[in-house]
């Protein structure tokens, strides 16, 4: 056991498929490393305090909307056999809550990963996974498995729900992806139900939308091993008028979409559910990508980050996640 231990994951950003991914469709995210998530635990002489943006004290007074965290930490506690171990555990997130950036996924990646570093056990990526999912399944119910796939990774995801969670290969090393927040909240169930109405209400309408932005992230697959930015912009725009005339869009992310598509973008869209969250904006370079951050701030983002896929690694053999990341 070491005296002190970190485990660090990721912000989420599905890139193409959002919606269409309910509906058996491919969906693309790949992990921003500018916007982390770290689990740092530290013996003490005694009891299990936890220290975060949202709780400050003994894990075992954790309130009932951190019940996930209680819970998967409970799991680590009882699976390390470390009921008399004391320690604390101070998370420190980057992450804004319910932006569609997958915070509570990245949280359990974070502690999972900082939990097998104290206790210097090795850990697979299954096992990353599926403890994550503890988690998860309190915190959203039913999760795909998206979230945590992608904030444990260091290369895009290619999802197909139920049927394939595999990393892909990558390679854009002069690009950047700008995030910009709108400040609003995701309105995760909302814009699902909002889009199944559609299929259902008006299934000529939403259904060949669905089936496009399914098409559009099979494109971009082959785009991203390829390099070829120009077409991911062009798939990206044309994402968001589909996700648009879904009824998943608003005025706030298409005034983003605009204004980022003014300063250079190659494309721009909405990212997660929408009616709310962020759009995401693709750059040439990096002179671009800080004009276009600039833009966006003063049209109204709350806070931008900038993504460098320069150090994004190329190579999909991942067969063991590291103790401390």
């Amino acid at each position: 056991m070491k005296n002190k231990a970190t485990g660090k994951s990721y912000a989420k950003i599905i890139w193409f498929g959002e919606h269409s991914v309910v509906y058996g469709k491919p969906a693309i995210a790949i992990p921003i490393y500018s916007v982390d998530v770290t689990a740092t635990i530290q013996k003490a002489t005694d009891g299990h305090q936890i220290h975060c943006r949202y709780f400050d004290g003994p894990i075992d007074e954790l309130a009932e909307n951190l019940l996930g965290v209680k819970t998967l930490i409970n799991h680590l506690i009882n699976l390390f056999g470390a009921q008399n171990v004391g320690f604390d555990l101070d998370i420190q997130s980057k992450l804004p809550a319910e932006r569609g950036m997958g915070s509570s996924a990245a949280t359990a990646i974070a502690l999972v990963r900082a939990f097998f570093a104290f206790f210097e056990v090795n850990l697979t990526r299954d096992q990353l996974l599926k403890l994550a999912n503890i988690e998860e399944k309190i915190t959203h119910g039913n999760p795909s498995g998206l979230d945590s796939a992608t904030a444990s990774s260091n290369m895009p995801i290619w999802f197909i729900k139920n049927e394939i969670n595999e990393q892909i290969d990558f390679n854009l090393p002069t690009s950047s992806l700008v995030i910009a927040d709108s400040g609003i909240k995701g309105k995760t169930s909302e814009a699902v139900s909002l889009v199944h109405n559609n299929i259902v209400d008006e299934p000529e309408n939403a259904e060949p939308l669905i089936d496009h932005l399914g098409s559009i992230a099979e494109t971009a697959r082959d785009a991203l091993a390829t390099a070829d930015d120009e077409l991911l912009g062009k798939l990206m725009n044309q994402s968001q008028y589909d996700l648009s005339r879904l009824g998943v869009s608003n005025q706030t992310l298409d005034t983003f979409c605009r204004v980022a598509n003014d300063n250079h973008a190659l494309g721009a869209k909405l990212t997660g559910s929408g009616l709310g969250g962020c759009v995401i904006a693709l750059a040439k370079n990096q002179a671009d990508a800080q004009q276009i951050s600039t833009a966006l701030r003063q049209a109204g983002a709350t806070q931008t980050w900038i993504q460098s896929f320069k150090n994004y690694q190329f190579s999909t053999g991942e067969a063991h996640d590291n103790l401390v990341r």
